[in-house]
């Protein structure tokens, strides 16, 4: 335990025609500075989470330093690995940190992503796959959930309702979160049937199991444990534990999220903590397939039982153990960039009860799961406040 949050900011998610990423970046860096009470001279350190690709500045390093002067000459560096790009700045910030290389980082997550269609948006994401193999997959990044989805029925039987509850869960929680992009409780009916208003995307996945294309941008202030404690809040990242695994699909058996179970395992040896011990956590359901994987990599269920979490009521916001209380990447958005820095800002919230609506009564331990592709990059971060 070195490295603490301090601060933090969230720009709302959703559809943002006249904010670019260079906009939020400067909103959300200042309001996190401001939040930790600290100036740009105060910071040793900067890392940008971008994905990249839906906008042509790409080289986006440097557009902090827009929020303020002082930013000039400091080292700021963009970050990018795939959908888990925003915890892996927030893990560079903290192995700075460690290491003892300054005191005070500035993490900012963005990304832009409706200034490309639809089509072009899937074709992106589905760069985050293995091309020689998958670039040709029908639906785009969606037809490789699909076809874990698929997977997963053939081995465990029909999901279809165990995936329309945690849809259902979801945009119930969304609705709660302020800064989410889709704040509409749908219902369980409307998230288990196919319609017009929700069809087949990909496979056996409908719209409600599909995260949403979003623009938005969060940032943190991260400190050392002894600048932490003279500062008016802190959040310590207790642990976190980063594993890859294999590009291809074809190189693991794709419905374990084997990547996944390894670093929940390593994050929470190094805390001295189990599942058990944790309030709530926040996990990466870039499809409603993945959360309920994602369930028995987490060593909630065994494999093939993640059904029974939601059916009895487990991962609600009342259960014994709630998952995305923010309402997820389903209900809150997507914005590739910022989503891992964006787990971070709302779980400190919720540890330091100030999460509003969304709030888990007494929580004290947050876990949070990222991942970049399907399970490739995979981080996990454990929280817990200290002031």
């Amino acid at each position: 335990m070195t490295a603490c949050i301090v601060g933090y900011s969230h720009f709302p998610f959703g559809k943002h025609d006249e904010h670019d990423a260079e906009a939020m970046i400067i909103q959300v860096a200042t309001d996190a500075l401001a939040d930790a009470g600290v100036a740009p001279d105060d910071i040793d350190a900067i890392y940008i989470g971008q994905f990249g690709r839906f906008e042509r500045q790409e080289f986006t390093s440097s557009l902090v330093l827009q929020a303020a002067d002082a930013f000039r000459f400091k080292p700021s560096t963009r970050v990018e690995n795939a959908c888990a790009t925003g915890s892996a700045a927030v893990h560079q910030a903290a192995n700075y940190i460690d290491a003892k290389r300054g005191r005070m980082v500035l993490v900012v997550g963005v990304e832009k992503m409706t200034a490309l269609r639809g089509v072009e948006v899937g074709e992106t994401l589905l760069t985050a796959s293995y091309l020689k193999e998958e670039g040709d997959t029908e639906g785009g990044f969606a037809g490789v959930f699909g076809q874990i989805a698929q997977q997963y029925y053939q081995r465990y039987g029909d999901q279809t309702d165990a995936l329309a509850m945690i849809a259902a869960k979801n945009h119930k929680n969304g609705c709660a979160n302020p800064w989410a992009q889709m704040r509409k409780d749908f219902g369980y009916e409307f998230c288990r049937t196919e319609s017009d208003k929700n069809p087949i995307v990909a496979g056996p996945l409908k719209r409600t199991d599909c995260s949403l294309v979003s623009d938005g941008a969060a940032a943190v202030v991260m400190a050392d444990v002894e600048t932490a404690l003279s500062m008016s809040k802190a959040v310590a990242i207790r642990a976190h534990a980063h594993v890859n695994d294999y590009l291809p699909l074809s190189k693991r058996d794709i419905i374990q999220f084997e990547g996944c179970q390894q670093a929940w395992r390593q994050a929470l040896q190094s805390a001295n903590l189990t599942l058990d011990d944790l309030d709530f956590v926040e996990t990466h359901d870039c499809f409603t397939i993945a959360e309920l994987i994602e369930y028995e990599a987490m060593g909630l269920t065994a494999p093939g039982q993640g059904a029974t979490a939601i059916a009895e009521g487990w991962t609600q916001k009342d259960g014994k153990l709630p998952i995305n209380p923010s309402g997820g990447l389903k209900a809150k958005g997507h914005p590739i960039g910022a989503t891992g820095v964006s787990m971070h800002v709302l779980t400190a919230m919720q540890l330091r009860g100030e999460a509003g609506d969304m709030q888990i009564p007494g929580a004290k331990l947050g876990g949070i799961f990222n991942m970049g592709g399907a399970a490739v990059a995979n981080y996990v971060s454990i929280l817990e406040p200290i002031k």
